[in-house]
């Protein structure tokens, strides 16, 4: 018997039975490249100032989607409370007392306006809750706390017509102005949050949304310390 040459019996190192080659390796989070999950979420030695400019520039692009309300999940994908707290501080600081009152009487108005922005937020958000909405707590009070953003522009021209000697005409002026802040902010709350009702309880959904924000608006308007 012929002997049988042993090295062409030996397996290879590697057998691919189904043809796709070599697998291994570490996975990667779609939309970047050459970055594995772990590198991408690791942020514990990342540097203080890149961890600020990243949660700014998301805030930034979050006020540009409520100037802009054309994609409706902009400010649902990721939620976060740091521009509603800007623009609560900022409201709280611009309506507080006059000048000639005391600092006891500027308190509570601070702290009224803050009462009237996150409860407020919170009554309509648990409103939307109620009538079958599908998005999430935090998510609501983010939107209508974003959606703030045109009242305070409202705002502030109204604290620069303000400077002037006021007339019937000045004040039909910041009524339009404060028109268009609250319209803007209601319409862009709707925008984000109209597609989480059912579409039998739109209405119903609609009228606290308006509420909360004419509520801003007539604080805005009634202002008249510079």
């Amino acid at each position: 018997m012929a002997d049988v040459d042993n090295s062409k019996l030996e397996m290879p190192d590697f057998v691919d039975p189904g043809g796709y080659g070599e697998v291994s390796g570490e996975i990667t989070v779609p939309g970047t490249v050459g970055k594995s999950q772990s590198d991408e979420y690791n942020t514990l030695d990342e540097p203080v100032r890149e961890t600020i400019m990243r949660d700014l520039r998301a805030v930034g692009t979050k006020f540009y989607h409520v100037l802009y309300p054309k994609e409706k999940k902009a400010l649902l994908k990721e939620w976060d409370l740091w521009g509603p707290l800007i623009l609560c501080t900022f409201l709280a600081m611009m309506v507080q007392g006059s000048e000639d009152a005391d600092m006891s009487d500027g308190g509570p108005e601070f702290a009224q306006v803050f009462v009237i922005v996150w409860v407020g937020a919170a009554v309509v958000t648990m409103n939307t809750k109620l009538l079958g909405g599908t998005i999430s707590f935090f998510q609501s009070v983010c939107v209508l706390g974003y959606c703030l953003l045109p009242c305070c522009g409202s705002l502030i021209l109204c604290r620069l017509i303000l400077i002037a000697t006021q007339n019937k005409l000045l004040f039909i002026l910041r009524f339009i102005v404060t028109v268009i802040g609250f319209v803007w902010a209601t319409f862009a709350a709707m925008v984000f949050l109209g597609d989480s009702q059912p579409s039998t309880r739109k209405a119903l959904a609609v009228y606290p949304i308006l509420l909360f924000y004419f509520v801003i608006s007539w604080l805005i308007l009634s202002h008249t310390n510079v």
